[in-house]
């Protein structure tokens, strides 16, 4: 029997790109999020992240990166420039990108917490509680695909409709009734020149079927603008980047938590030079993103997930696929708790307890369950038999993973906020 996705996890998003039809969409929303996810749609699949039809963009941004990190895939339709990162800085910033106005990009994915917002489950803008947590924003201009558990999602251009148009829940919230006004809040602003902000990014007027009348604040450039910005959350020069540079040493303790994180194979799923398995950039021939079901749960002893949140079963309605999320990356990992898809794991030396002794047994509630037993679970989840000391270097080392400087720079901070 074939498990039947809840609906509660669609999107607009999900439906103008074909994964699911719904009629009831506002006809001006689905419009704009139509013309939106068509421009997206260029982008290529990730079994091909490599080769010539997506280097080109990337190919004369100065980048900045240490030797072991090649340039990221930039689309051709969405080349970097300076002037497009400092207009989607402001509107990553700008609250009057909501619906009700009254939260940004920003509220979710702080700088100071490694761009996520230290709280278990996200809470949109009208005061919805998310079934999952913030992800992290960094190095997000590698990564194969995005969000938690959403194959499809291969691009910042495709994700980027999901938090503004998203409707179960809402985050941004921006619906039939506010996509317009939202504009207006952006084209009539006081406090930031956002015409000359999009004039200086897109110096060519825009098409008749992005502005009638030809104003260049626009959505299509609003996107295009945001995820130049966010593939500029560049994170590399960690302790452990130094590290590897010849730059630094490691104290015995890192060290040795080095040598167990590879000796337990956490590099399995935790791969350099991201600390995740969905990599993707100039030099990458081909990606296969993997989703893994990590044994926090077994309800029943069915190997069942809460149903708030269930994986990638809610695209697929796959029973394989029940309980599999993305691994994330661990560079900051120290300061992006809590932390798993729904924020139930606490500490770093929880996560690390976990999923280095096989599993998380839930004894009570109504989740109650041994995740350890789950007929789900990745092979890569296993009791790896370290000691407390292996454990408590282990944490050691992936402290050497926060970079200060990409917390603390001020070319990703709040424009908003005067500096003293």
């Amino acid at each position: 029997m074939r498990h039947t996705a809840p609906r509660r996890r669609d999107t607009l998003a999900e439906r103008v790109t074909g994964l699911i039809t719904d009629r009831s969409i506002g006809t001006a929303l689905a419009v704009t999020v139509a013309m939106l996810a068509l421009s997206a749609c260029g982008e290529r699949s990730t079994s091909a992240s490599g080769g010539a039809s997506g280097v080109s963009a990337a190919a004369s941004w100065s980048w900045q990166l240490p030797d072991y990190f090649p340039a990221p895939v930039v689309p051709r339709d969405n080349p970097m420039s300076a002037e497009k990162v400092a207009l989607g800085r402001f509107l990553f910033y700008d609250k009057r990108l909501s619906g009700n106005g009254t939260q940004a990009c920003a509220s979710c994915h702080q700088q100071a917490k490694g761009f996520t917002d230290g709280k278990a489950l996200a809470i949109g803008a009208r005061g919805d509680v998310h079934p999952r947590s913030a992800m992290a924003l960094v190095n997000v201009a590698w990564n194969a695909t995005y969000t938690w558990a959403n194959p499809s999602l291969i691009s910042l251009e495709r994700q980027v409709l999901n938090p503004i148009f998203g409707e179960t829940p809402p985050e941004l919230g921006v619906n039939d009734d506010s996509v317009k006004l939202v504009l207006e809040r952006l084209r009539s602003a006081q406090d930031v020149n956002y015409t000359a902000l999009f004039q200086a990014a897109f110096p060519e007027p825009p098409p008749k079927s992005e502005s009638a009348d030809g104003n260049p604040v626009t959505w299509n450039r609003i996107m295009k603008a945001i995820t130049t910005f966010e593939r500029t959350l560049i994170s590399v020069n960690s302790r452990y980047d130094q590290y590897r540079q010849g730059k630094i040493t490691l104290s015995p303790s890192e060290q040795h938590g080095l040598d167990v994180f590879k000796e337990a194979q956490c590099v399995k799923c935790h791969q350099e030079p991201n600390f995740t398995n969905q990599f993707r950039s100039i030099a990458t021939d081909e990606v296969t993103p993997r989703y893994y079901d990590k044994g926090l749960y077994n309800v029943g002893g069915k190997g069942v997930y809460p149903q708030e949140s269930q994986g990638v079963i809610e695209l697929t309605g796959s029973p394989e696929d029940m309980g599999k999320y993305k691994t994330p990356t661990l560079r900051n990992i120290e300061v992006t708790g809590p932390y798993s898809h729904d924020g139930s794991i606490k500490t770093l030396e929880e996560a690390v307890e976990i999923f280095t002794s096989g599993g998380r047994n839930v004894t009570s509630g109504p989740h109650a369950g041994d995740g350890r037993l789950s007929p789900h679970k990745s092979n890569f989840i296993k009791d790896r038999q370290l000691s407390q000391q292996d454990k408590a270097d282990l944490v050691a080392f992936l402290k050497t993973l926060t970079d200060e400087s990409f917390l603390t720079n001020p070319k990703l901070s709040d424009p908003f906020v005067k500096k003293p």
